[in-house]
């Protein structure tokens, strides 16, 4: 596997989701807050939209896509083969959604656009890529797309950021200010954790 952003930070997480896959959709509800929450939250597409979710995983997200916009066209992408095999068991032989295994980059998508391009507790992995990675966005997305983020915010506990580090999530804080850098907000939220152990936001904006 060959991407823009060099073969050492994806092969580390590959790894590290050979082994997390078998446990993932078990053990992540008492994490992952917010997901189900922010697809209820997303505005209307057109019909046939064309919608992208960067860190696919297990397919949970692609599945209620799936339902909210019956006639779109779903593309998910992740580095993990083990993830997407998840994925595939989910979804079945019925879905109308493409499965790709790459690490998102610029010529990921050359010449394709979307209505939506989601990201679900990936864009705190993502380290010293961040602005890489919104530069591609802005170049896969439709000038009225839409972007939708949830993921961790941050801790005020140094303990337990070290203990997401070595998990491969950032609690810096630092995503959600290059967010609303980079696109438009059209809603924010930010809600706590486990009375404030630790914070988590959603975000919807434009180009």
């Amino acid at each position: 596997m060959t991407n823009s952003f060099g073969s050492h930070d994806t092969s580390k997480l590959a790894r590290y989701y050979r082994l997390h896959a078998p446990i993932y959709d078990a053990t992540r509800w008492s994490f992952l807050f917010g997901r189900e929450e922010l697809l209820s939250m997303l505005p209307d597409l057109p019909p046939q939209a064309r919608i992208l979710e960067i860190g696919c995983g297990t397919g949970q997200n692609i599945a209620r896509l799936e339902y909210y916009f019956p006639d779109a066209r779903i593309m998910g992408i992740d580095l993990s083969p083990n993830m997407l095999a998840k994925a595939g068991q989910r979804l079945g032989s019925s879905t109308r959604a493409e499965l790709r295994l790459e690490s998102y980059n610029a010529e990921s998508f050359s010449g394709d656009s979307f209505d939506l391009i989601l990201l679900s507790y990936s864009l705190t992995m993502l380290e010293d890529r961040t602005q890489q990675v919104f530069d591609s966005i802005l170049k896969d997305m439709k000038p009225n797309g839409y972007l939708a983020v949830v993921d961790f915010n941050t801790t005020p506990f140094r303990w337990f950021r070290h203990w997401m580090d070595i998990n491969h999530a950032d609690l810096s804080g630092h995503a959600l200010p290059l967010l609303k850098k980079y696109f438009h907000p059209l809603t924010v939220e930010i809600h706590r954790a486990y009375f404030g152990l630790w914070t988590y936001f959603q975000f919807i904006g434009k180009p």
